[in-house]
C-alpha cells in the first residue's frame, strides 16, 4: 500500500513539535539527536552524494561555535577582556542582548564557515581519495591547536557564553527547536537539491570525475559550492551547540575529531551513503545505540562502538537503506517481475 508523503511529513512534523513536551526529561538527548541528524546529512552531501569522504567537517562545527560566541559577546563587550582569565568583573546580558546575539551569532557562524569552505576547498579538493580525507583531518586538528593557543578567544581554557535568560527547562526546549528547525530546513533543501541538475552533477563527480569533466561539468565549482553549503549548515549547528554547552574549550568540545568528527561518519555508514533518508535513520539508530551503551555499559562503550562500525562495514556496506533496497525493493517503488516456471526453464535452455 502506497504511503501518502504529505500525510507522512505532517505526522513527522507533529512528532517533532511534540517531542520535547512529551519527553521533557530527555531534552538534551533529543537536541543531540538533531545535532547528529544535521551533521550526518551535511557530511553525506560531499561524502555520499559526491564521493569525497571528509574527516575534517568537524572544523566547521568548532569554528561555528567560536564565531557564534565571538559575535554574541562582541555585540556587548570587548571579547579580549571578556575571555581574559585575569580580567575579573561581572558581565551581564539582557534578554534582548542574549537573543540578538544568538540569532546573529548562529547566522554569522554559518556564513563564516561557508566562506572558509571555499577558501580551504581550493587546496584540499586538489587531493582525492584517502589523501583528501587526511588533508581535511589535518585542517581540523591544526585549527584546534591554533585556537587553543589564541588568548583572545580564551586559549586552552575555552570560552563561556551567557546562560539562557529564564527557566532552564525552557532553555532546553529553545535549543531543541533551534536544532529541529535547522534540521527540517536542511532536509527540505536537500530534498530539492538532489533532484536538480546540481544534484546530478554531484553524483556524476562521485561516479567518475574524469568523465564528468570531459562532459563539460565544472567539477571544481560544484565541489566548492557543495562543501560551502555543507559547511554553512554544520556551522549553524556549531553555533547552536555553543549556546547549548555554554562553556566550551577547543580540543574536547569544539574541534572534537575523535568524538563528533567520527560519529557523523558512522551515522551515514549505518544508514546508507548517498541517500536522503539514510543519514537520518543512521543518526537515530546511532543515538539510541550510544545512549544505551553509554548508560548501561560504562567502560565498554567504545568497544561497543568499534564493534558497531566493524559489523556495519563488513555486513552492511551500503547501510540499512541499501540492505532494505535489496531485500524489499517494493518499498522504494521498484518492481521485480517473477518468472514463471515455464519461462525460467525456457531461459535456462
Amino acid at each position: 500500500m502506497a504511503i501518502n508523503k504529505n500525510a507522512l511529513y505532517t505526522i513527522l512534523l507533529i512528532v517533532i513539535a511534540a517531542a520535547p513536551f512529551v519527553f521533557p526529561n530527555y531534552g538534551v538527548q533529543l537536541a543531540t539527536l538533531w545535532l547528529f541528524i544535521i551533521v550526518a546529512m551535511t557530511w553525506d552531501m560531499t561524502g555520499g552524494q559526491m564521493g569525497y569522504n571528509s574527516l575534517g567537517n568537524i572544523f566547521f562545527y568548532g569554528t561555528g561555535m567560536y564565531v557564534a560566541a565571538v559575535i554574541a559577546i562582541g555585540l556587548v563587550y570587548d571579547v579580549g577582556e571578556y575571555t581574559s582569565a585575569f580580567g575579573g568583573g561581572r558581565y551581564d546580558f539582557t534578554d534582548a542582548q542574549y537573543f540578538t546575539g544568538f540569532v546573529l551569532g548562529v547566522i554569522g557562524a554559518g556564513i563564516f564557515c561557508a566562506i572558509s569552505a571555499f577558501i580551504i576547498g581550493y587546496v584540499t579538493f586538489g587531493l582525492r581519495g584517502p589523501y583528501f580525507a587526511i588533508g581535511t583531518l589535518g585542517v581540523a586538528i591544526a585549527a584546534g591547536e591554533l585556537v587553543s593557543n589564541w588568548d583572545w578567544v580564551g586559549g586552552g581554557q575555552g570560552i563561556t557564553l551567557p546562560v539562557y535568560p529564564g527557566n532552564l527547562d525552557d532553555g532546553k526546549v529553545f535549543i531543541y527547536f533551534a536544532f529541529a528547525i535547522t534540521g527540517v530546513v536542511l532536509f527540505i533543501f536537500l530534498n530539492y537539491l538532489y533532484k536538480t541538475r546540481f544534484g546530478a552533477a554531484m553524483n556524476a563527480i562521485r561516479d567518475d570525475e574524469e568523465k564528468a569533466e570531459a562532459m563539460g561539468i565544472h567539477t571544481m565549482r560544484y565541489k566548492l559550492i557543495s562543501w560551502a553549503l555543507s559547511a554553512f549548515f554544520i556551522g549553524v549547528a556549531g553555533g547552536i551547540s555553543a549556546f547549548q554547552i555554554i562553556s566550551f574549550e577547543p580540543l574536547e568540545s569544539a574541534y572534537q575529531t575523535i568524538n563528533l568528527g567520527i560519529f557523523m561518519v558512522v551515522c551515514v555508514l549505518l544508514g546508507g551513503k548517498g541517500t536522503l533518508w539514510g543519514p537520518i535513520i543512521g543518526a537515530i539508530l546511532f543515538q539510541l545505540f550510544k545512549e544505551v551503551t553509554w548508560n548501561y555499559f560504562l567502560g565498554w562503550q567504545w568497544v561497543a562502538l568499534g564493534a558497531l562500525i566493524i559489523v556495519t562495514v563488513v555486513y552492511f556496506q551500503d547501510g540499512l537503506m541499501g540492505y532494505l533496497r535489496t531485500v524489499r525493493p517494493e518499498w522504494f517503488g521498484q518492481t521485480v517481475e517473477e518468472k514463471s516456471d515455464d519461462a525460467a526453464g525456457e531461459a535456462a535452455r
